[in-house]
């Protein structure tokens, strides 16, 4: 079914603004996927904050461009489906590569993240990025261990103390 120039315009507008601002971006390739399976796909990407949507190549790289994932358009070839991370960086590349886990029809092409086209195989890499709470507790314990570790160095020559006066009224109650 042919597309108006309108809602062509209204495509590229749509997605070059989920790809202003996103963090990181996974192309996949979905030939041979079912319509069970895309709904299944786009319902956990809906969950973890995912931009996912199935767009013409031709608009997906006019809609890139200017954005950091303008490295991505020279490889839009085929039936490709485009995840856009917009809380956590590494939330597209979890969705669909434990989708693709679990379906092998489900193929990664193409990887982006901080303006580089990453290789396929890095999927995981991304992946594994701490979300943003995680990060925060990181931060907080290594910003907490410099205080924690000073106030037991001063509590040790007290606790020391301590620990040698009961030795001592042990030594004298057995003796």
């Amino acid at each position: 079914m042919p597309v108006s120039l309108a809602d062509k315009k209204a495509i590229i507008a749509s997605v070059f603004g989920v790809a202003a601002s996103a963090h990181s971006a996974v192309a996949a390739e979905y030939r041979g996927l079912t319509v069970a399976e895309m709904t299944n796909l786009r319902d956990k990407a809906r969950e973890a904050g995912v931009y996912l949507r199935v767009v013409r190549n031709t608009l997906a790289r006019r809609a890139v461009q200017g954005t950091d994932f303008e490295c991505m358009s020279e490889g839009f070839v085929g039936p490709l489906v485009l995840a856009f991370a917009q809380e956590e960086p590494g939330s597209s590349a979890r969705v669909m590569g434990d989708f693709a886990k679990t379906n092998d029809k489900l193929k990664i092409r193409l990887v982006a993240f901080g303006g580089k086209l990453l290789d396929p195989s890095q999927l995981d890499i991304l992946a594994k990025m701490p979300t943003r709470e995680e990060a925060l507790s990181q931060l907080i314990g290594v910003m907490q261990a410099p205080v924690s570790k000073f106030v037991r160095t001063m509590a040790e020559p007290h606790a020391k103390f301590v620990r040698t006066v009961a030795a001592y009224r042990d030594k004298l109650q057995e003796a």
